[in-house]
Order: C-alpha cells, then structure tokens, then sequence
C-alpha cells in the first residue's frame, strides 16, 4: 500500500539549526525523522477511522539511511510504503493497519535521495 507524499519544508528559524552547523546549518536527522514519523502517524490515524486499529506503543528503526543533507527552506517530501500487516499479540488481525513501513525522503527541486529507511510499529491491543 503506498501512499500520497507528504510535503514539507523546515523553516530557517527552527530552534535546532543554529547548534547544528552554526554558519552553515543543516536539518538534523532527527527532525527529519520526526516529519516521516508524523507522516506514518496521519497513514495510522486515518485507518484507524474506518478500522479495529492497534494503538503503537512503541517504534523500532531497524535500517535508516541519510545520503544528503536537507538544508532550512529546502522543499522536501515523505513516500511511504506499508509493507506489512500489524500484528496482535496474539494473530493478526485481518485489515489492521501496517505495521512496517518504508520511507523516502526526496529533495523536490531534483528528486535526490536525502534519506531512506524502514519504521516498524509494535502495537498493543487497543484498551477495553
């Protein structure tokens, strides 16, 4: 299941550019990761609208990639791609939201690469 891209862009005022890279700043990583977080949330969110969805308790980051910088006011955008189902504690539950996810992060200007990786969600049966 793939998904519409998430469009973004980190604004020149942001609180952690001037202690990364004073001079030169550069988007850390981590808020990159917290765009493409933010992105897989909305994918949740929105299928647990129309689904029995799992509630995550917690995300794992088995393989992530950052190839080229992101620089403030460079406009940037999240693919994602659900490569797999969720699982339960106990089975899957058919039609549950993806629990596996693949990302891209693409400069817009050229479509470079920036960054890649995969996010997993392990979820907890939702509260009765």
């Amino acid at each position: 299941m793939s998904l519409s891209p998430l469009r973004f862009e980190i604004a020149d005022d942001h609180p952690c550019l001037p202690g990364h890279f004073p001079g030169q700043p550069v988007v850390p990583g981590v808020v990159v990761l917290d765009r493409v977080f933010a992105a897989i949330e909305a994918a949740l969110e929105a299928a647990a609208q129309t689904q029995n969805a799992t509630t995550p308790s917690r995300v794992r980051l088995p393989q992530v990639k950052f190839v080229q910088p992101l620089l403030p006011q460079q406009p940037a955008r999240i693919e994602l791609d659900a490569v797999q189902a969720a699982v339960t504690l106990s089975e899957g539950l058919p039609g549950a939201p993806p629990s596996r996810w693949r990302f891209k992060v693409l400069r817009e200007a050229d479509d470079a690469l920036l960054a890649s990786g995969e996010v997993q969600i392990v979820a907890e049966a939702p509260a009765t």
